[in-house]
């Protein structure tokens, strides 16, 4: 069963979890009552378990008997012909490349077992599932490509025009039939307010069959701890040929900007990954980071930044992490950092001279964090030191500082870093950062030459509202 997390009292199935997306009575998102722990058999395997058989032993237990085990076995099987490597880029340091998916982004994995999902449980339906999503850079194209064709479903996507690269515009506005991309004059936060207002809108939800396939979705985020077990297992088998560390920490750097991707990780580690630690890298929207420093979370309008997937001022995630943690006890596992445009532009070029890998500018925020974290940051907090207020990098105190933080300033840690997007994604910075652009996959290069389909829409929910009713009414 799955609670609100604004109202502990209402519960719902897993069927109606996803199929609303949210509560549409209260904003809530979903949470699942408990967090079930794979068992120890399969964690402790000698030879680490496949992608598949994780994303199955890790969905069940949520699914139950609301989808039946060979349906499920087929939903992952059909969503998942790619899977998720590591790079190790030095000898405490491991790259999970997230982009080996038809987009080449993260949100691949959460999208395409989200769709399944959904056609699954609309199989009985009459009426048409319109799938509402703002982006901010990957989730649109993913979650159109995951969608593209399936029956009975229609996705709008919402993405702020000029605020995301020329490449991710394209992959978005390219899309034809039952899939349509609308370019908001506005930035992220407001994509989302209008989405989250359209579910809300009682009259509206009494005309339309609305869900929404961002990561308050709930069958968009589960997902996505596929991949932080699959990876810690892949570090905790080979780690000891890479280094001389007994027993290591593993701190995963997660890039972070709506804080799906981190919540995903929270649930893996509840379910028995291998993971000591987290450290939250943000850009200048640095909402969460400064709830870990100062213990009082306050909502801020989004800024532009080169990471502009991160570019959320009020991150919807932020409340699942609150179901899931206090303050002390999210402080006790997640350490808070951000980086400023210049910093990641310095970080993009230093990977790679130090490397040799070409990461994005999501990927570098998070190298960024895990090497000054790992290279004497840490350290220096524990020993009093303190970022300045306006200035970037570690934030908090050392009554602030996490758990492992002890292990990190003595060199027992090992790092995995998410790259959440291919480096060709955002070619135009990272050929200013390094002096050439990254190779550009097949499947994306094929996106440019296709042509621009998108609607403009003003920032105005009665405009918003009038278009949904008469484009999907």
């Amino acid at each position: 069963m799955y609670h609100d997390t604004r109202d502990a009292s209402k519960r719902v199935s897993f069927r109606t979890a996803v199929m609303q997306g949210m509560d549409p009575a209260t904003g809530g998102l979903y949470m699942p009552d408990e967090i079930p722990s794979l068992p120890k058999s399969f964690l402790s395997r000698n030879l680490v378990p496949s992608f598949r058989d994780i994303a199955f032993e890790t969905a069940k237990p949520f699914v139950g008997d609301e989808i039946p085990e060979d349906e499920l076995m087929a939903i992952i099987a059909d969503a998942y012909p790619f899977t998720a490597p590591i790079a190790p880029i030095d000898p405490t340091t491991y790259v999970l490349e997230l982009f080996h998916g038809p987009t080449c982004a993260f949100k691949d994995f959460g999208a395409r077992f989200m769709a399944r999902t959904m056609s699954y449980f609309n199989r009985s339906e009459t009426d048409s599932l319109h799938i509402l999503v703002a982006t901010s850079g990957d989730t649109g194209s993913a979650v159109g490509s995951a969608f593209h064709g399936v029956p009975g479903i229609d996705v709008t996507i919402l993405y702020p025009r000029g605020k995301i690269s020329p490449l991710q515009e394209k992959q978005l506005s390219t899309f034809e039939g039952n899939v349509r991309a609308l370019s908001v004059e506005g930035t992220f936060d407001d994509c989302q307010k209008l989405v989250k207002t359209a579910f809300t809108d009682e009259a509206l939800r009494g005309r339309l069959r609305l869900s929404s396939a961002n990561s308050i979705n709930i069958s968009r985020l589960l997902p996505q701890s596929f991949y932080y077990t699959y990876g810690a297992l892949l570090i905790r088998d080979r780690g000891r040929y890479d280094n001389d560390i007994d027993s290591p920490s593993l701190i995963v750097t997660v890039p972070s900007g709506n804080f799906g991707n981190l919540t995903s990780g929270l649930i893996a580690r509840k379910m028995g990954a291998p993971i000591r630690g987290f450290i939250a890298a943000t850009n200048s929207n640095r909402t969460v980071p400064d709830w870990l420093a100062g213990g009082s979370y306050r909502a801020r309008p989004s800024v532009s930044t080169l990471s502009n997937a991160m570019d959320v001022g009020a991150p919807s995630n932020w409340e699942r992490m609150n179901a899931l943690y206090s303050l002390d006890e999210a402080r006790r596992l997640i350490a808070g950092y951000w980086l400023d445009d210049a910093g990641t532009m310095e970080a993009i070029r230093q990977c790679n001279d130090r490397t040799g890998y070409i990461i994005d500018p999501h990927g570098a925020v998070a190298w960024r964090a895990w090497d000054d974290i790992r290279s004497g940051a840490m350290a220096a907090l524990l020993e009093g030191k303190v970022v300045p207020p306006l200035s970037s990098g570690l934030v908090g105190t050392a009554a602030t500082a996490p758990e492992w933080a002890r292990d990190c300033a003595e060199k027992k840690c090992v790092g995995l870093i998410l790259e959440t997007a291919h480096p060709s994604k955002f070619g135009e910075t990272v050929r200013e950062a390094i002096g050439r652009e990254p190779s550009i996959p097949e499947r994306l290069e094929r996106v440019m030459n296709l042509p621009d389909r998108s609607q403009s829409m003003a920032n105005d929910y009665a405009q918003f509202r009038d278009w949904l009713l008469a484009n999907l009414g």
